[in-house]
């Protein structure tokens, strides 16, 4: 059995490339649902509901298609890092993170209504940043876009200079969990 047609319910251009490394065909229809952001929710919880809101928001356009909703957040904590207004959000952020382990979250929301079936998961990753000053911030600044980034970062860009350690998925850090996407997705087909 194959799978349904497939739409990627993000403008993040970082999913879509993940998502071609699993050599499937899908279709982008970014979701504009709003996101929840509640410091009493996990933060496991809050990037779950916000995939299945942003998911459910296109699978109602569309119900035979599989459906593929994600959000990701950046925790200090309990203090939830999302992406930074302005450069100097994303320099105090960075400032904050420096020399510390975080922890990003993607939920993930698999939907496909006229099959009345939907998967919400989430999947942690802990990262630790270099101590870093703020000649090293500035710089890291001046080579990235930290504005649609959550915690004003971006793994895969110039991580290097930042990031020290990370435990877990690194492709969860970029946005989809890939491991656990690409098993969830084989289980989907199977049903």
């Amino acid at each position: 059995m194959k799978l349904p047609p497939l739409i990627l319910a993000s403008a993040s251009p970082r999913r879509a490339e993940l998502l071609r490394q699993l050599k499937l065909d899908f279709r982008i229809i970014p979701s504009d649902a709003t996101e929840i952001l509640d410091e009493n929710w996990s933060p496991f919880e809050i990037c779950q509901l916000n995939a299945h809101r942003k998911a459910r928001m296109i699978a109602k356009k569309h119900p035979d298609a599989l459906v593929l909703g994600a959000d990701t957040l950046v925790f200090l904590g309990h203090e939830i890092m999302g992406k930074p207004a302005d450069v100097a959000e994303a320099r105090r952020m960075l400032a904050q993170l420096q020399g510390r382990t975080h922890r990003v979250v993607t939920g993930i929301s698999l939907i496909q209504l006229r099959e009345h079936r939907e998967r919400i998961f989430a999947v942690g990753t802990d990262v630790t940043f270099h101590a870093l000053d703020t000649g090293q911030i500035r710089d890291y600044l001046a080579k990235v876009n930290p504005l649609d980034k959550a915690g004003a970062y971006a793994i895969q860009e110039h991580g290097d200079l930042i990031i020290s350690e990370i435990t877990g998925s690194y492709s969860n850090v970029v946005g989809l969990p890939l491991e656990q996407l690409r098993a969830e997705l084989e289980t989907w087909k199977a049903a």
